[in-house]
């Protein structure tokens, strides 16, 4: 691969998405605020960078894979940001889950350095990060979708155009939506099923084998019924994708009770200390015994 790829941001998802961009033949340079996980991966052959700025100046692509859209903005704008560093006719590839609106002001803000900028959330949590199996929902211009997607083929399967410059995050709060009613239905069902004294083994097995079936019910499913929260995705990045969630719909005019009930229980399981703990914990709030 001719592309120098830089990558910011190696937390649970980012890690393991520069280890397959490496493994894919790309040069890859990171970044990350912590050293430990930046370290871990110069052992393997990726990089290294003792700044964003220092990334940005030796890298065709820069992705970022960051907790919310401040930090995105924070990396990529200002005299120290990747955007005055990176060449004329650049890429850069956001993958972080931020606002739309935000994704627009940065694409707009890009544009007049002359780079180029997709928003291209993704979803899978670390065990699609880990297999490059994400699924990958991207808005911006489609002559740089075009040019990114063989770093798209590197990291997942299901591969989405989406639109302008917003569009694929605007999909990934859909996304996050369905996620979160559907483990709050899941979690509603096996408190029931164990209250009246039912294996949840069982009641997943039923569940599995008819129209209930979904992805979710089949990854987070067996956590919640054995009480085991160890994060892939963090209750709070969830609230934080809830939040963006509710803000985008009243900017619609949009009123999403289901979405602004899964809201309100995520945010008192941050406010009672379970923030850390995976989004499947949601289960906490009907019925299950605290971790």
């Amino acid at each position: 691969m001719t592309q120098r790829i830089g990558f910011i941001g190696l937390g649970v998802m980012g890690k393991p998405m520069a280890r397959n961009l490496h493994r894919a033949g790309f040069t890859v340079t990171v970044w990350n605020r912590s050293p430990q996980p930046m370290n871990e991966l110069t052992t393997e052959g990726l990089l290294p960078a003792s700044s964003p700025a220092e990334l940005a100046r030796t890298s065709d692509v820069v992705i970022t894979m960051l907790p919310d859209g401040p930090d995105v903005t924070g990396v990529a704008q200002g005299a120290d940001g990747v955007f005055a560093h990176m060449g004329r006719g650049s890429l850069f590839i956001d993958m972080s889950t931020i606002a739309p609106e935000t994704a627009r002001q940065l694409a707009a803000t890009a544009a007049a350095y002359g780079i180029a900028m997709l928003d291209a959330p993704v979803s899978g949590g670390d065990k699609g990060a880990i297999a490059a199996t994400l699924s990958i929902m991207v808005g911006g211009q489609p002559e740089d979708f075009e040019r990114a997607l063989p770093i798209f083929q590197a990291l997942g399967k299901t591969i989405t155009y989406c639109g302008p410059s917003g569009a694929g995050q605007t999909v990934k709060a859909c996304n996050q939506i369905a996620v979160a009613i559907t483990i709050a239905a899941a979690a509603e069902a096996l408190a029931l099923g164990k209250a009246a004294g039912i294996d949840p083994e069982i009641i997943l097995r039923v569940l599995g084998g008819g129209l209930a079936q979904s992805r979710v019910l089949d990854i987070r499913g067996p956590t919640m019924a054995h009480n085991e929260f160890s994060p892939g995705f963090r209750i709070q990045l969830h609230q934080k994708d809830m939040e963006i969630i509710h803000t985008t719909a009243a900017a619609l005019g949009l009123s999403l009770p289901f979405s602004d009930l899964v809201r309100t229980h995520f945010q008192r399981l941050i406010e009672s200390g379970n923030g850390d703990l995976d989004h499947s914990a949601l289960a906490l709030t009907v019925g299950y015994p605290k971790v």
